[in-house]
Order: C-alpha cells, then sequence, then structure tokens
C-alpha cells in the first residue's frame, strides 16, 4: 500500500532553498533537530473542498519518520518510490527544472513573423527580460495582466514571466464576441493587455474608447503595425528590458492565473488558479494515472492558450521537460499533419473536430503520424468511428478527457485499469469510450433532483459532483452563481458541475448530458449526447447536433441536424430509421435536419443555444469563430 505524507511549513527564514543537503532515507527514523510539540508555521484550514486539513496528527507521525530541517518545504514520501520533493508549490520549480534540466531541449512555434525555434534555456532568459520589461511598465505584485493572443512562443513566455513576478496572466478568448471580450476585460480590471497582430489588435482597437482599463497594450510581434492605440512592442520591450535576477518570494496561494467560462448560459464568468492549484494540476496529469507526459514525449498544443490555458498544457510539459510545438493561429488541419510528422509529436491534444478534420486531410492528401501515440479529446466525445480508425490505421490511441474551467481542464482521462488485460478489443474500446476515471487527487459523486447520492451502476444518471485541490471555490464577481453552484464547506464543499453522468462499478464516469441541454418528454429524460453519437456513426454523417423542441403533448421532443461527409447525400429518413434498435423507440428525433454546417462556440463544441434559439429556421448557417 502507497503511504503518502504530506505538510506545507510557512518560515521566515528562507536563504537556503535551493541548497544541496543530506536528506535521510524515508524509510529511517531518525530525528535529528529538536522540534516543538506544536509547530507555530503549520498550514491551517483554508480551502473548504477538504484540499487541507489539521494536520497535527500527520506532523506527529512525520516528526517521528525524518529529521527536520528549516528549508523544507514539503516531503512526499512514498514506500513505492521514495520521492522527496523539497520545493515550494509554486510554478517557479517548473521553471527552473526545464531551463536547467532540460535547457537543451527545443520549442518550436508558428508565428505570423514565421516559424521560432529556441532552446529552453534561451526561453528561461527571455523569460526574466519579460519580467523585467513588464515591471518597467509598471508591472508588480498582485496586477492583473491580460492576454489576447494564441499559441506561440511570445505568450508561453507570458505564462511564466506575470506569474513568476507575482502578477496574474489572465487569458482572453480571441474568439469571442466585441460585446464579450469587452465584458471579460472590464469583469477582470486588467491592469495591461498583451495583444496579437491582426484581428485580435484591432479587436482593441474596437473596443478602446470603452473600455476602463487597461492603460497600455503590447503588442506581441516582432514588428507594431500602424495603430492608433497606446501601444509598444514585445520584442521591443524585451530587447531592452535587463533581465530579473531574482524572482521574488511567492505565496503558494497566491493567483497566478485567471479564465473565463465559455458563457453558453450566460455572460462568462471569471475563474481564478492560484500557484498551488496550477502545480497540483500539472502533478496530477503528469502521473501515470492520468496522461504520464514525460521528458521523452513532444507536446503539442493544439487547444488554443486562451482556453483553459490550453488545458494547462504549458505548465505540465514544462514540468515535464518535455519539447513543445505550438501551432500558431488557428491552425489549419494540413498545419497540423505537417507539424505532427515534421517535429515528432508524440502527444497532442484538441476537441473532436479538429481531429475529425485531420482524419479528412489525411484521406485526401496522406500525411505521416507515425510518431504521434496518443490523442486527448475533450470538450465532447469523439465519435466512436474516429477512435477506431485513428486506432486501426496510425496506431494512434485516442483517450477522451473531461474537465470544466472550473476544473483547470482535466479532472478524468479514460485508460483501461490493468485488470482488463485480458480484457477483448471491443470491451476495452468501450471503456475509453467513455470520459474516464477521476484523476489523483479528486473526489466524485452523481446525485440525484434531491442531492441524494447514487449508485455506481452505470446506469443511474444524475448531476456530477467534484471537489479537490485543483477545484476553484468560487467565481470572480458572481455572488449568485457562487450561491448556486458551490456547497458550503459544511455540506462537504462539492461543485455541481452542470453534467448529467453516471459512473459504472469500476469507477468510469460517462457524461450522459449536460444538465441545460437533456431533453424530458412525458416525464422521461432523453441525453442529447447518445443521439449524436449513434448519428456520428453513419457513414454519411460528419457531425450531429441534438437539442430539445418544445412539444405540445410531451413538452419537449428531440429534434437533430447533421453535416453530411463530403460527396455524400444522406436522406433524413433512413438516417431516423438507422437509429432503431440503437436507442429507445421514444427516445428517436421526430425531426432530422440536413444542414452545411452546425453553429459552433468560441471553443469548438455546438452552440445548442444559439440552435435552439433558431429552431424555426430551416438550416443553420456556418457561426463565426469555429474553432479548427
Amino acid at each position: 500500500m502507497m503511504r503518502l505524507f504530506s505538510y506545507q511549513r510557512q518560515h521566515t527564514d528562507r536563504t537556503d532553498r535551493g541548497s544541496s543537503r543530506s536528506i535521510p532515507d524515508p524509510g529511517v527514523a531518525t530525528l535529528t533537530t529538536e522540534l516543538p510539540s506544536t509547530e507555530p508555521g503549520f498550514a491551517t484550514p483554508s480551502r473548504r473542498n477538504g484540499t487541507r486539513r489539521d494536520l497535527a496528527g500527520l506532523w506527529t507521525v512525520i516528526r517521528e519518520r525524518v529529521s527536520a530541517d528549516a528549508g523544507v518545504g514539503k516531503i512526499i514520501l512514498c514506500t513505492y518510490c521514495e520521492y522527496l520533493f523539497m520545493s515550494e508549490s509554486t510554478i517557479r520549480p517548473f521553471f527552473w527544472r526545464a531551463t536547467r534540466l532540460f535547457g537543451e531541449k527545443t520549442v518550436v512555434s508558428r508565428t505570423t513573423d514565421g516559424e521560432h525555434r529556441y532552446s529552453y534555456e534561451s526561453f528561461g532568459h527571455r523569460v526574466q527580460k519579460l519580467a523585467g520589461a513588464l515591471s518597467a511598465l509598471g508591472i508588480s505584485d498582485g496586477d492583473r495582466v491580460g492576454t489576447f493572443g494564441w499559441n506561440h512562443h511570445r505568450h508561453f513566455e507570458a505564462y511564466y514571466g506575470i506569474p513568476l513576478m507575482g502578477a496574474q496572466i489572465h487569458t482572453i478568448n480571441v474568439q469571442l464576441s466585441d460585446d464579450r471580450v469587452a465584458h471579460i476585460v472590464e469583469d477582470a480590471s486588467d491592469d495591461l493587455l498583451l495583444v496579437d497582430p491582426g484581428e485580435p489588435l484591432a479587436t482593441i482597437e474596437r473596443l478602446w474608447e470603452d473600455l476602463d482599463s487597461p492603460d497600455q497594450v503590447v503588442v506581441m510581434a516582432e514588428e507594431v503595425p500602424e495603430t492608433e492605440l497606446p501601444a509598444v512592442g514585445y520584442e521591443t520591450l524585451v530587447a531592452e528590458a535587463e533581465p530579473v535576477s531574482e524572482w521574488p518570494e511567492l505565496n503558494e496561494d497566491q493567483p497566478a492565473g485567471m479564465c473565463y467560462t465559455s458563457g453558453t448560459t450566460g455572460l462568462p464568468k471569471g475563474v481564478e488558479y492560484t500557484h498551488r492549484m496550477v502545480y497540483d494540476h500539472s502533478m496530477m496529469v503528469t502521473t501515470p494515472a492520468a496522461l504520464g507526459i514525460d521528458e521523452s514525449d513532444v507536446v503539442l498544443s493544439v487547444v488554443p492558450m486562451f482556453h483553459v490555458n490550453s488545458w494547462e498544457f504549458p505548465y505540465a510539459a514544462t514540468m515535464a521537460g518535455a519539447r513543445q510545438v505550438h501551432p500558431g493561429a488557428s491552425p489549419s488541419a494540413a498545419e497540423l499533419v505537417d507539424l505532427i510528422g515534421s517535429e515528432g509529436v508524440t502527444l497532442t491534444a484538441g476537441v473532436p473536430t479538429v481531429w475529425i478534420d485531420v482524419l479528412d486531410e489525411l484521406d485526401e492528401h496522406g500525411g505521416d503520424l507515425s510518431s504521434l501515440e496518443r490523442i486527448v479529446v475533450g470538450g465532447s466525445a469523439a465519435p466512436e468511428e474516429v477512435t477506431r480508425r485513428y486506432k486501426d490505421e496510425y496506431d494512434v490511441t485516442v483517450e477522451h478527457a473531461w474537465g470544466m474551467t472550473e476544473t483547470m481542464s482535466i479532472g478524468a482521462v479514460s485508460r483501461p485499469k490493468a485488470s482488463m488485460a485480458a480484457a477483448s478489443r471491443e470491451e476495452r474500446l468501450a471503456k475509453r469510450a467513455k470520459q474516464g476515471l477521476l484523476s489523483p487527487g479528486l473526489e466524485m459523486k452523481v446525485v440525484d433532483e434531491d442531492g441524494d447520492p447514487l449508485p455506481w451502476d452505470g446506469e443511474s444518471a444524475g448531476e456530477l459532483l467534484v471537489r479537490g485541490p485543483t477545484v476553484i471555490e468560487e467565481y470572480h464577481n458572481r455572488p449568485e452563481a457562487n450561491e448556486t453552484d458551490f456547497e458550503s464547506a459544511a455540506d462537504g464543499g462539492w461543485l455541481h458541475t452542470g453534467d448529467i453522468a453516471n459512473i459504472d462499478d469500476d469507477g468510469y464516469i460517462e457524461i450522459v448530458d449536460r444538465v441545460k441541454d437533456v431533453i424530458k418528454s412525458g416525464g422521461e429524460w432523453i441525453s442529447s449526447i447518445e443521439l449524436e453519437n449513434q448519428l456520428m456513426a453513419h457513414q454519411d454523417v460528419t457531425e450531429a447536433a441534438v437539442v430539445a423542441a418544445p412539444h405540445e403533448r410531451w413538452g419537449e421532443r428531440p429534434l437533430g441536424f447533421v453535416v453530411p461527409q463530403a460527396g455524400a447525400d444522406p436522406d433524413a429518413t433512413r438516417l431516423r430509421e438507422s437509429l432503431v434498435g440503437t436507442v429507445p423507440k421514444w427516445w428517436l428525433p421526430d425531426e432530422i435536419r440536413i444542414s452545411e454546417t452546425i453553429p459552433k462556440t468560441a471553443t469548438g463544441k455546438f452552440d445548442k443555444q444559439s440552435i435552439r434559439e433558431r429552431l424555426d429556421q430551416p438550416d443553420l448557417p456556418h457561426a463565426p469563430g469555429r474553432q479548427r
């Protein structure tokens, strides 16, 4: 059995951090320093979700097992690995580890200026200069810096330069409408904006006169295009700046990052991540129990850096010392195939539509995926046919993941347990099709409408509730939502995810629907997701969305929209007939409409709110801002 002991001490004397010290074997009971029976600097409970506990009893055990040393910030004892970590729980150790231990590893990105390639060591020097430049602009501890750009090395540098100096990086979705961008910038009260050239800069130009903050813009490009904004060039700033020689002391509970939800049910809500949350999430997803990223990987971050911090890959991959590839603005399927082949990518991630487009590109023009081992899919489930094709034709494993902005993205990953080694291929694929096993450190339950827990039988569906160290406690400036979405500490500190799910007896989560999307017909629930999956399993269908349409007798009935495969001409009646036997008869959509496109949100999900608002239209036009 693995035994995990963790404690955090706060010290006034931090001069010995980073020194080389002899730490006793965890398995040897020694005590070289006299300790008071009560530790005055001991961390007390501060997070209502149970991340921290009163560890007085645990401290008693630890003080009998290991020697005390004032510089030890965190000790983890594992009988199977005997790891000792002597670092603060902030992002600073990630930065140090990548630049000092893997300084020769490369980071590749594509920008409007062309391809950029440099080492982690060079990355580190530029991050120090960026921090110096921001300090010269007046940014200091506690300030918030907004970024409005895509995936490239300058944005990657901001991921570290801003929080390492004690400020907070706020990533803003460049695909949102002007009114939503304005709401987010004003709600966050950003002190400075880092903006990509092109459409992102044009958006800020349109909004500038109506914004109360910020006062200045930094354009993330080689040269600043003509603009009336008070703008300065990123490269000019970095070139002229004095590098930070020593990072300030950081508190693990201070904010490191901020994102906003997609706002599919209203205005986007602000979500803040502390240094400790980023640290815990990165540690979590790099374990074999989650994604298992390590220094041998080449990670392609397709998920935009403005969307839940690219699922936190820029932090986790850096911590692991993995090579990184950033594809630039809205990469096409052809560009992704080229990057995978030319850079030897082993791991990548994105929403299903991205990988459907990549398959289409491979079908038409071919490509080299020989290095690619895994694709992590989130946002919605990938059609079973897509999962099968990647495995059968390219030996690439598609892994479903579940998460949300409120859980720092990845909260579960679907991998077959070791106990399934002898299971059939179909059984293993069925497990992979689910949203997976909860990541280490998190807890979950599903509850009915009265809040009572439901059994883990793979059938009983209710709202999924989660809690843990990477789950936020509240939204920024949203007291009403805080009352409905978060339970008090007395009630367990659970987050109401809004996802309808069941959990099977092996602990695998299956998302059945969103609370707002599930269809209630005649008092019974119909899963729009299950209907969509069955429709997309048809050879003539590439995309499908199902929504609830008002019905005089039944309350609601399912209405389906499908986009045909290239060159296909499916018949709606036959598509409906193809569902017979795969779902209950009363689930069959009353109507299926053939559409050229289906509206999507700025993060690539089906925009069902938009669809419901336009049910009387015979066709659904393509929504702007589709993520590729």
